[in-house]
C-alpha cells in the first residue's frame, strides 16, 4: 500500500454553507472535486494525523464510491481509526451518536439531507465536530480558505474495503471498524423513552404509519417500531433505502410525503403517521385527520417532554430558530425556563447544548431534538410524541385543542419560491433590506401596522461570535410576522424562504384553516417584498 501525493488545482465554488457543502453529483464526481474538499476539511481540524473519524451517509448514489475515497485519504493523511457504517450507512443523527459515544475527534457525513439522490440529482459533505454537531462557521470558513490554496492531496494506493462486512481490517495501518448502524443508536432511544409503555399501548390496538421515504431511516424505524415496540408488522413504509431514494423527493413535508398525508386524512386512517427525510434528522407528524406544524411540534414536545423518562426532571431550556413561530416561547414562559431564539442551522444550537442551557432544540424546517445528540432527530422526535400519546392516552387532536386552548395558537406556514435565479433573488434582498428603516408605522388591510422591521444578528451567548444578515424580519403590532431568507441548502439557484405567523390568543378563532388565517400577512408579505415583480412568482412551489 503507497501513499500518493496527488497534484491538484483549486476549485473555486467549495464553500460550505449551513450544513456542509452540497452539489449535484456529477459535480462531485469530477476528477479531485471530492478529494480538494475532503483533504481540506483536514487541514481545517490541524490534520487526520492521530485522530479517531466516524464515517458514514444516507446511502444515496455516489455514497459507496465517496466512502472508499475518503477511507483512503484518511489513511494517507495518517487517522488512527474510523468507524464507518455497515456499506457506508449511517443516518445523521446516528452518526452524531457514535462520534459521542466512541469520543472521536469527529466525524464526515456525506448526505444532502431531504435532497432527492441519483446520478443528477445532489450529493453533500459535511464534518462533524467531537462534540457530534455540526462544524461551526469558524471551521467552515477555514475549509474554505484551503479550499483556495489546496495544490495537492493525498490518498493510499488500495483496492476498495468490503464495507458490507461488520468487523475491523486493518488498511494502511489504519483502523477500520465496521459496525451495525442501527443498534447503538436504538439502544439510546431505549435509554430515553418509556418503550414498556408505547409497548403496550401497540399492544392494545394502536396504529400507526411511518414512511421512511425509501431513506435512510427505514431499518432504524423497522428495528425500533416493528421489532422492540411491537408495531405491526408494515407499520414501516418504503422501508428500504435506495440510492435515488425511489425517484422520492425525500423531504417529510405535506407535498412530498402526499401518500401519507392522503392515508391520514382517510376514512381508514391510522392514529398516528410521521415520515422523516433522507439522512434522517428531519420529521414530520400528523393525527388521524389533523397535520401538526413543526412550531407546533416542538411546542407539544417541550410541554410534555416531561412524560418521558429522560426529561422526568424537567427542562433547563429550549431553544428555536429565529423563523420558527413563537409557540414555544410560550410553553418556556409558562414552564419558567430560558428560551433562545438563534439563526437557521442546527450548529448554533451547540453551544447552548454543550452549555447545558436548553434540552430541547428545534427548527420550523421538520427539524427536533434534544441533548441527546448534536444533530435533529426526526425518530427521536417521533418516540417521544408515542411516548406522550402511550401516557396521555389523547388523539393527537385532542392534544392540540387542549395545547392551543391553553396556550394560544401561531398559526404559522412556509412558502417556498424555489430555483429562483440568484441574481433576481439577491436584488429583491438587497431592495427589502434597503427599505427595513422605513417601514414602521406602516399600515395594511385587516388592521396590520409594522412595529418593527430588522435584518436578524445574533450573539452567541456562550462564546460572543456575531452572526449578521441571518434573515428579514417584519414584526406587525399584533404580534404578527414576516421572515425572509435566501436558503443556503440548495444546490440550484436561490431558494426564497418566506416565514409567516399569526398569533390568535383563543378561546375564539383556534379552529382556522392556517392559510386563511394567514391570509393578510400572506398580502402584506408579497406587497412588502414585491415577490411577483422580482421573481415572476405568483405562487410558492411548496407550502409547508
Amino acid at each position: 500500500m503507497t501513499i500518493k501525493t496527488i497534484s491538484t488545482k483549486a476549485f473555486d465554488d467549495q464553500k460550505p454553507g449551513t450544513s456542509g457543502l452540497r452539489k449535484k453529483t456529477p459535480v462531485f464526481m469530477q476528477p479531485n472535486y471530492l478529494e480538494n474538499f475532503v483533504q481540506s476539511i483536514f487541514t481545517a481540524i490541524g490534520g487526520a494525523t492521530g485522530k479517531t473519524l466516524v464515517l458514514g451517509g444516507d446511502g444515496r448514489y455516489f455514497n459507496d464510491t465517496a466512502a472508499q475515497t475518503i477511507l483512503r485519504m484518511a489513511a494517507a493523511n495518517g487517522a488512527k481509526r474510523v468507524i464507518v457504517g455497515q456499506n457506508a450507512v449511517l443516518s445523521t443523527p446516528a452518526a452524531s451518536h457514535l462520534i459521542r459515544l466512541y469520543k472521536t475527534d469527529g466525524g464526515i457525513i456525506m448526505s444532502a439531507s431531504h435532497n432527492p439522490g441519483g446520478p443528477e440529482e445532489d450529493f453533500g459533505v459535511k464534518f462533524n465536530m467531537p462534540n457530534g454537531g455540526p462544524a461551526p462557521e469558524a471551521v467552515t470558513e477555514a475549509m474554505y480558505a484551503a479550499t483556495k490554496t489546496l495544490t495537492e492531496y493525498k490518498t493510499l494506493d488500495t483496492p476498495d474495503i468490503d464495507l458490507s462486512a461488520i468487523g475491523r481490517v486493518d488498511v494502511g495501518g489504519m483502523q477500520v471498524d465496521v459496525v451495525d448502524p442501527v443498534a447503538d443508536y436504538a439502544t439510546l432511544m431505549e435509554s430515553l423513552f418509556d418503550f414498556g409503555a408505547i409497548r403496550a399501548m401497540f399492544t392494545a390496538g394502536f396504529t400507526m404509519r411511518f414512511d421512511a421515504m425509501c431513506a435512510v431511516t427505514g431499518p432504524y424505524a423497522r428495528e425500533i417500531l416493528e421489532n422492540r415496540l411491537g408495531a405491526a408488522p408494515g407499520t414501516v413504509v418504503n422501508g428500504t433505502p435506495l440510492p435515488d431514494f425511489g425517484g422520492m423527493h425525500p423531504d417529510p413535508n405535506p407535498t412530498w410525503a402526499k401518500a401519507l398525508m392522503d392515508e391520514m386524512f382517510s376514512p381508514d386512517a391510522p392514529a398516528f403517521g410521521a415520515a422523516s427525510d433522507g439522512d434522517g434528522d428531519r420529521n414530520m407528524v400528523v393525527g388521524k385527520g389533523i397535520y401538526v406544524s413543526p412550531s407546533d411540534s416542538l411546542a407539544v414536545l417541550a410541554a410534555n417532554a416531561h412524560l418521558a423518562p429522560a426529561y422526568a426532571g424537567g427542562l433547563k431550556g429550549v431553544a428555536r430558530s429565529m423563523p420558527t413561530s413563537a409557540a414555544v416561547d410560550r410553553v418556556a414562559e409558562f414552564l419558567g425556563i430560558k428560551d433562545y431564539e438563534t439563526p437557521t442551522g442546527w450548529k448554533f444550537f451547540g453551544n447552548l447544548l454543550d452549555e447545558g442551557c436548553v434540552t430541547i432544540c428545534g427548527e420550523e424546517s421538520f427539524g427536533t431534538g434534544s441533548d441527546h445528540v448534536r444533530e435533529k432527530d426526526g425518530l427521536w422526535a417521533v418516540l417521544l410524541w408515542l411516548n406522550i400519546l402511550a401516557v396521555r392516552k389523547e388523539s393527537v387532536a385532542e392534544i392540540l385543542k387542549q395545547h392551543w386552548e391553553k396556550f394560544g395558537r401561531n398559526y404559522y406556514s412556509r412558502h417556498d419560491f424555489e430555483a429562483i435565479e440568484t441574481a433576481k433573488a439577491d436584488a429583491m434582498m438587497a431592495e427589502l433590506r434597503g427599505k427595513l428603516d422605513g417601514l414602521a408605522g406602516v399600515a395594511f388591510d385587516h388592521h396590520l401596522k409594522i412595529a418593527e422591521a430588522d435584518d436578524f444578528a445574533y450573539t452567541d451567548p456562550v462564546d460572543g461570535s456575531l452572526s449578521q444578515k441571518q434573515g428579514v424580519r417584519i414584526l406587525f403590532q399584533d404580534g404578527s410576522r414576516i421572515v425572509m431568507r435566501l436558503s443556503g441548502t440548495g444546490t440550484e439557484g436561490a431558494t426564497l424562504r418566506l416565514y409567516l405567523e399569526r398569533y390568535a390568543p383563543g378561546p375564539e378563532g383556534l379552529d382556522l384553516d392556517p392559510q386563511e388565517a394567514l391570509r393578510p400577512v400572506i398580502e402584506a408579505a408579497h406587497e412588502i417584498a414585491g415577490i411577483s415583480r422580482h421573481t415572476g412568482r405568483k405562487e410558492p412551489d411548496v407550502i409547508t
